[in-house]
């Protein structure tokens, strides 16, 4: 601590010399001066409580369920399971709180069944995730909801895997 005022007042000094009017003498060749390193526990509380205070942005935080955007279904099925329920009650208090927020809700189907068929169970996909923002605080009219069937699928394989990731209802914000 001592080392470093020093250093400090040193460093003062010579920019108030070198703002004099006369010319100043070269400085002679000093020896390298080591400032130690202080360990993190040395910090003041001010500098420690200023580097705990980093804003991370929900949807950037993968440990935020508002990171997660896509709601996913079981074989045949619209209704949304308990895991993705807290992805959607997190959306949905995100939009109550933040009457701007304007999402799209893209129904999707994986490729076996008909373009219909697959059109209507994307659809009633896309609308059980509306009714279930709208049930926590979600303004109706903040959500559009949308099908494209296996029009869009996220994996191009067949296999259960692949359609697992199909079977899907992404939510896409409009507006935040």
């Amino acid at each position: 601590m001592i080392k470093t005022k020093l250093l400090l007042t040193s460093i003062t000094l010579a920019v108030l010399a070198s703002c004099s009017s006369t010319k100043p003498t070269p400085p002679a060749p000093q020896a390298a001066v080591e400032t130690p390193v202080q360990p993190k526990a040395d910090l003041s509380a001010k500098a420690q409580t200023a580097v705990a205070k980093v804003v991370v942005n929900p949807f950037d935080d993968p440990s935020s369920p508002l990171s997660k955007k896509s709601v996913f279904f079981d074989y045949d099925k619209y209704s949304i399971n308990q895991a993705d329920g807290v992805i959607v009650t997190a959306h949905a208090k995100y939009m109550a709180g933040n009457k701007v927020a304007k999402v799209r809700l893209e129904g999707n189907a994986d490729e076996r069944g008909g373009r219909e068929y697959n059109l209507a169970l994307g659809q009633k996909r896309a609308d059980a995730v509306k009714k279930a923002l709208e049930l926590v605080g979600a303004s109706e009219a903040n959500i559009e909801a949308v099908s494209f069937g296996k029009e869009k699928p996220a994996d191009f394989s067949h296999n259960e895997d692949a359609w697992a990731k199909n079977r899907r209802v992404d939510i896409k914000y409009t507006a935040r």
